[in-house]
């Protein structure tokens, strides 16, 4: 019977907040042209045309490893959904699952963890309705709507808030399975961990951060040393199933790239982290060792103190460890929400020792609840006003100039910028110098070049760069444009330098770059080519000799065609005391093979590109992305995980028919 009301609960809680967000559910293009969600939308788009898995992107940053881009199941889950819908569709409908999925996920974690139907179902709606966290940050959103709808809806962060939702369950079943030894429920903890790490890696972070808690929560108060064992089963077991994705090369270009979209860390933040979690083991052991009913309160006492010191540190005092602190506004939303709903709990169970206190109390639960309410009351009345709609997104500048290079340049690299960029791949397959944002970057040229290019006065210094990286096109969009940011500071600086290929005489002109063949591969000198230094943002001396020796060399074209993703055809005629320059990022697992003899690879000192050393003569080559060793020992890792996970869940019913 209360197995039956939990699953009733959490339908209903799931539908309620379905229909909270209904157009979502319907929504194609919103008008968010400035939203990263388009990034979403266009990895979804690709996974579909390129199932079942691409290994390399050829469409980004010159060229990167197609898992270091972003955690796979947002992406899968799109590409799935846009068999039946078109992807921008799918994108919304996905994330509007997952959304009112964790809803229902609050409900389930406060259930677990407090035993109180009354208290979920308050810590579910307050999750849907309000945050808690406007009270301790700056931030508020249109109609003071939760800021974890807002997060999704206007910033289009779909796949950390997607992490949110499946962060309870993990949580939850993590604390089922501590409390007591079930294998099934280890197993489901294992699961939704590692959901959640393939999902996002803001959200892995935060389960980072709450299952220590947790485990210490549990321990302290049980002091049963099994515990132990479990504890690190659980994130074995994560770790296993994610690890065909999670390798150790993915974890070290991440955190090498948070310097392009994070600052840096400071000591005393660190210092201070310590000290909190001194102070914290030490009032816990002293004020709760022993004492299992104060489990809930350990653990909520651990999450508001490092999320608190975490979020609202960053915000008032510049804390800062590693990484954006304050994109955890979320996760202390929801450790906020859940204490709220424990305070007010425990305020209505007032021990019945005095009854005028106990209507004091509970009058006091009331007002609270009526006070939120008023605060939520414009969003609770009309939670439909969030979802403006892109009336013809074909009228949009995004559209516009990736159709018009999708119509007459289709294999042309081009450098976009701003909202243009974010869109780019959302319709065709277009291969850009940028990407939808500098996760995954493996080619460190990109990023000063796009400085330069975007924010330098020297027009030369941009040509130079531009055809450095293999460049076709440029798209400058002035300040009268549609598009939203505006990243070009000189936007006239082209004007008589290049080609104009379009203008649409609305602020947008497309620039030929002129480059002496149109593959990407070029025949150079190998001894000019291996005495050139490393390029360096406005050194144009380096440049101009880099650009010498690849378009002033050997008087030798080349042909190259992509096969697929993951290879390309190249065909060039070398002569003694030459190489191939092929204008992909460099990575070791790219091999090439001619006539069934396995050739040299090696990096481009100058723009971090592949170079093939082949011998005299004309070449048909196949230049191919192998797997990688990391990736292969993953995928047995993760087959391995399966398995036993299989024998968990297999245990679990066992030990369910036995104790029937």
């Amino acid at each position: 019977m209360r197995r039956a009301k939990l699953l009733l609960d959490l339908l209903l809680i799931f539908l309620f907040t379905a229909v909270l967000i209904k157009p979502l559910f319907k929504a194609k293009y919103l008008d968010r042209w400035d939203s990263i969600e388009s990034t979403f939308i266009a990895d979804g788009r690709f996974l579909k045309d390129h199932s079942p898995h691409p290994q390399w992107q050829p469409l980004w940053y010159c060229g990167t490893r197609y898992d270091y881009l972003y955690p796979p199941a947002l992406r899968y889950g799109t590409a799935l959904l846009s068999r039946v819908y078109i992807p921008v569709k799918a994108y919304h409908v996905y994330t509007a699952l997952l959304y009112s999925i964790g809803i229902a996920g609050v409900y389930f974690l406060v259930w677990v963890m407090s035993r109180s139907r009354g208290a979920a179902w308050l810590a579910a709606a307050a999750s849907a309705l309000v945050s808690p966290v406007f009270l301790v940050i700056p931030w508020r959103s249109p109609l003071l709507a939760p800021w974890r709808l807002w997060v999704l809806l206007g910033s289009g962060e779909g796949p950390h808030i997607s992490s949110v939702a499946l962060l309870p369950f993990a949580l939850a079943f993590a604390w089922l399975a501590l409390e007591k030894r079930r294998p099934a429920l280890l197993a489901a903890a294992g699961i939704c961990s590692a959901l959640v790490a393939l999902t996002n890696f803001y959200g892995a972070t935060a389960l980072a951060i709450f299952y220590p808690i947790l485990v210490w929560s549990l321990w302290v108060t049980h002091r049963d040393n099994r515990m132990w064992l479990r504890a690190a089963a659980i994130p074995t077991l994560a770790y296993g199933l994610s690890a065909f994705w999670l390798t150790p090369s993915y974890l070290r270009i991440t955190i090498e790239n948070l310097q392009y979209v994070s600052s840096r860390g400071n000591a005393w933040s660190l210092a201070l982290f310590a000290v909190a979690i001194v102070l914290f083991a030490a009032l816990s052991l002293r004020g709760a060792s022993g004492k299992p009913g104060r489990a809930y309160a350990v653990f909520l006492s651990g999450a508001l103190l490092f999320l608190g010191v975490n979020v609202v540190g960053r915000f008032h005092f510049n804390f800062r460890i590693m990484g954006e602190p304050h994109r955890l506004v979320p996760e202390l939303d929801l450790a906020m929400t859940m204490a709220s709903a424990e305070v007010l709990r425990r305020l209505w169970n007032w021990p019945a020792r005095a009854p005028s206190r106990v209507w004091t109390a509970r009058a006091l639960v009331v007002m609270v609840v009526l006070l939120a309410a008023w605060f939520a009351h414009h969003y609770i009345l009309h939670p439909w006003e969030l979802y403006p709609r892109e009336l013809d997104y074909r009228q949009r500048v995004e559209y516009r100039m990736s159709d018009w290079v999708a119509s007459h340049l289709p294999q042309a690299r081009t450098f976009v910028s701003g909202s243009v960029r974010f869109w780019w791949d959302a319709w065709h397959d277009l291969a850009q110098v940028g990407g939808g944002s500098e996760q995954g970057l493996l080619n460190r040229k990109v990023v000063p070049a796009g400085w330069e290019i975007m924010l330098g006065p020297n027009p030369e210094l941009a040509v130079r760069w531009l055809t450095a990286l293999g460049t076709d096109t440029v798209i400058v969009s002035g300040k009268q444009s549609q598009e939203i940011y505006h990243d070009f500071k000189f936007p006239g600086k082209f004007s008589g330098v290049l080609p104009v290929l379009y203008d649409d005489r609305q602020g947008n002109v497309i620039y030929r770059v002129p480059r002496r063949y149109p593959s990407l591969a070029r025949v150079v000198d190998r001894a000019r080519f291996e005495a050139l230094q490393p390029l360096q943002q406005s050194n144009l001396d380096l440049l101009r000799a880099y650009t010498a020796v690849i378009e002033e060399g050997p008087d030798s074209p080349t042909t190259t065609a992509w096969s697929g993703t993951d290879a390309m055809r190249v065909h060039a005629r070398v002569t003694q005391g030459q190489s191939i320059l092929v204008q992909v990022t460099y990575d070791p697992a790219w091999h090439a093979y001619a006539g069934g003899q396995a050739l040299p690879v090696h990096k481009d000192r100058g723009a971090d590109f592949s170079v093939i050393d082949a011998p005299p003569g004309v070449h048909d080559i196949a230049f191919v992305f192998e797997t990688p060793l990391q990736n292969r020992i993953g995928w047995v890792l993760t087959w391995l995980s399966l398995a036993i996970v299989a024998a968990l869940l297999a245990g679990g019913a066992r030990s369910q028919r036995n104790a029937a």
